[in-house]
């Protein structure tokens, strides 16, 4: 004897195939344009942190020279709620 339900669930698991492959498809196509995108910020990422460095390691000698009189330096305002932070802090 047949089972009548199992027409219904062959039919079920075929169509949940064919969208877990379509939904796998998106995931790595995605992660295709993620890697694009890391790659293309990667030199960004490398001046950010030279620029970081840089700005430390001046403030290090303006301090270890007394030419720094008060608070770290600032190549723009500080995001707010940040005014009163140590450099230390904001890191």
């Amino acid at each position: 004897m047949e089972n009548p339900h199992e027409q219904k669930q062959v039919v079920y698991l075929e169509r949940i195939i064919k969208n877990a492959d379509k939904c796998l498809e998106a995931l790595r196509e995605l992660n295709l344009c993620i890697e694009a995108i890391t790659a293309a910020n990667a030199d960004v990422e490398v001046t950010s942190e030279l620029f970081h460095n840089y700005r430390r390691n001046v403030e290090w000698n303006l301090k270890t020279t007394g030419s720094l009189t008060s608070g770290p330096i600032l190549l723009e305002g500080p995001p707010e709620g940040e005014a009163s932070k140590t450099a230390s802090e904001r890191q």
